[in-house]
């Protein structure tokens, strides 16, 4: 008798594992598509287009560019002063 209700046990037991695998996939997957939303958001605003478009070089229209070279070199010979 036990050995007709093992393949059914067993076979509930099995999915309910996997179901269990699953809900927590989908916990997971949530959690990250709330995280890619709001990273969205903040690159769609203004300021976060402003920002990267001054990043790679950008200028409002009517400012000028000016491009310092050997900034680094200069601030070796000129040391900031201790506070």
């Amino acid at each position: 008798m036990a050995f007709l209700y093992y393949r059914p046990i067993s076979g509930y037991l099995q999915t309910r594992s996997e179901l269990d695998a699953r809900r927590a996939q989908v916990v997971a997957l949530r959690t990250e598509k709330a995280r890619l939303e709001r990273r969205l958001a903040r690159t769609t605003s203004d300021a976060a287009l402003a920002r990267e478009a001054r990043r790679i070089g950008y200028v409002k229209p009517g400012e000028r560019l000016f491009i310092v070279k050997g900034i680094t070199a200069w601030q070796r010979n000129h040391p900031a002063p201790a506070p």
